[in-house]
Order: C-alpha cells, then sequence, then structure tokens
C-alpha cells in the first residue's frame, strides 16, 4: 500500500490525465481517459472521477485532490465559469461535486497557476518564494507566485501575462487585443509567421517538411527544420527571442521576481538561446538588479498539470 498521497488531475478538451503525487513532488503512477467535454455536465464530471478513481486505486488514504481546468473558473469557490473548449460546463462547482465523493480538500485552479505552484514548492524554483512561470506552447500560459502562494488577484483572473501586449500595432490575439506576446511568441504565432514568409518567397526546409504545402506548416515543422540547422527557422527563433525579452523585461519591472520558470513544449525551441535571453533582458528593464533574475527551464514537463493539481492541496 501506498502512504498518504495527492491526486492531481489535468483537465483537458479530449482527456483527463491524473497521477498520484507524493508529498516531495514525485509522481508515483499517472492514467489517463477520455474526456466526454461536449456531453452533459454530469458525462464530464464522470470523467474526471473515473480518472480519480484509477488514479487512487492502491492508495492508503488521499490527503487532497487538486484539479486543472481550463478557464474561466473561479479557483476561490472551485467553479468552472464557461471555457470554451469545455462547453459541458458552464458555472459547475467542480471541487463540491467531486467532494461530495471524496470527503477531503478539492481545489481548481487553472494550469499554468498549479504549475508554477508545482515549479516553486518541488521542481526547478524550489527554494525561491517570488517566481514567474511562462508556459510556451501552443498558446502562452502563465503563473504569479508571491511569497509561495499563487497571486490570483481580487476576483481570481489574475495572471494571464501571455495576453500581456507589447506590440498596440501587432497581429490581433485570440483575445482580441492587439500584439498580445501569444500572438508573436507562442508555437502557433511562430507558425504563422513561417507561412506569411515562405508564402513571399523566403527559402526553408519545413515547406518540404510540411510536404510542399504552405497552409501545412505548424509549429512542429519549425522545430524539426531548425534542429536540422535550417537558417530561416534559426532566424524566427532569434527575432522571437527579442520579443520575449521585452516581455521579460516587463515582467521583471512589474511584479520583481527572483526568478522565471519556463516550461511548454515550445520553449524547447528556445532554450539553446537562453543565454542571449539573459543578456538581453537587462539592457531593455527598468530594474537596476534585472540581470540578477534567473531564467531557468521548469522541472515538469508534460506531467505538470499532474504535479500542478496535487500542489494546490499540498
Amino acid at each position: 500500500m501506498i502512504d498518504r498521497v495527492y491526486v492531481g488531475v489535468d483537465v483537458g478538451g479530449t482527456k483527463v490525465a491524473a497521477g498520484l503525487v507524493d508529498a516531495d513532488g514525485r509522481i508515483l503512477s499517472q492514467i489517463r481517459v477520455p474526456m466526454v467535454s461536449r456531453s452533459s455536465a454530469e458525462a464530464g464530471l464522470n470523467a474526471v472521477l473515473g480518472a480519480v478513481a484509477q488514479a487512487s486505486a492502491g492508495s492508503n488514504g488521499i490527503a487532497g485532490i487538486g484539479i486543472c481546468s481550463p478557464g474561466p473558473l473561479d479557483p476561490f469557490s472551485g467553479v468552472v465559469l464557461n471555457p470554451p473548449n469545455l462547453p459541458c460546463w458552464r458555472n459547475f462547482a467542480l471541487a463540491a461535486s467531486v467532494q461530495k465523493l471524496y470527503p477531503v480538500p478539492v481545489k481548481v485552479d487553472n494550469d499554468a497557476n498549479a504549475a508554477a505552484l508545482a515549479e516553486t514548492r518541488w521542481g526547478a524554483a524550489r527554494g525561491y518564494k517570488n517566481v514567474f512561470y511562462a508556459t510556451i506552447g501552443t498558446g502562452i500560459g502563465t503563473g504569479i507566485i508571491f511569497d509561495g502562494k499563487i497571486f490570483h488577484g481580487r476576483t481570481g483572473a489574475a495572471g494571464e501575462g501571455g495576453h500581456n501586449s507589447v506590440d498596440y500595432r501587432g497581429p490581433i490575439c485570440a483575445c482580441g487585443k492587439p500584439g498580445c506576446i501569444e500572438a508573436l511568441a507562442s508555437g502557433n504565432a511562430i507558425a504563422r509567421r513561417a507561412r506569411e514568409r515562405i508564402a513571399a518567397g523566403a527559402a526553408s526546409a519545413m515547406l518540404e517538411i510540411a510536404g510542399g504545402n504552405v497552409d501545412a506548416i505548424r509549429g512542429e515543422a519549425v522545430g524539426k527544420a531548425f534542429l536540422a540547422g535550417d537558417r530561416f527557422a534559426k532566424e524566427l527563433i532569434l527575432e522571437t527571442i527579442e520579443m520575449l525579452a521585452v516581455w521579460l523585461a516587463n515582467m521583471i519591472d512589474l511584479l520583481d521576481p527572483e526568478v522565471i520558470v519556463i516550461g511548454g513544449g515550445a520553449a524547447t525551441l528556445y532554450q539553446p538561446y537562453y543565454e542571449q535571453l539573459r543578456e538581453r533582458i537587462p539592457r531593455v528593464a527598468v530594474n537596476p538588479r534585472a540581470a540578477e533574475v534567473q531564467v531557468i527551464s521548469a522541472h515538469y514537463g508534460a506531467d505538470s498539470g499532474i504535479a500542478g493539481g496535487a500542489a494546490l492541496c499540498a
């Protein structure tokens, strides 16, 4: 039998991942089940409950259940409001519904907030109290840790750093703002710029990787071309590093964190240029001690939702 542990749950539009996490942040086991996102609220809840049941099988008592759900949501009440990719839940009391079956503390938060807490408690930012976390993938999500705790703001909606605009004349983000860093530096944004320039005549191995179809170029093609030494892919990444440096300097000037932790799939493209990022940030930051802020890679990768969920309750 396993000693008392936490269950971390990561809810997505198509799957629910859940795992047992011990008090030191080690993921002991995990499972994945389909998410029924376009049916009833009860069907969606049953997918979560089924994942929790499978993940906790064999444990000797669960100390808490933490759930990462797409937002918008209210982390104070555990209510999921109206996430676009989870239409089954509208003003749904997820925490209270799970707690009816499992009478332990149940917390609900978004994945970036939870991952920021896991990195602070157990991961790359262990030992720090003030952390800025960014997950860079198809979009950009962020979490803010102040004095070892998630900063939620007045209504629970704080921490949307990915929708901080760095160019008011830039491309319109999906959120409606112009020039959000998500619209400039996410995996989708890099792929969009690649498609536009290749269509205009830029030479790149990305076109061959995408089967000769410009419209089929995605972030994965940029990554493969970059790893193969493609000059145009390198130019795109270096250009994006400049944008990230301005954005992260803004975050340092606003929040004055001790460390910046970067995770997410697209972050692997930027990792070889972290040194350039560290050098560039102090040049565009007002904070005179910006150079002291480390930029480091996240400890938890694809399992950050499971670890983050558990961290909410640990």
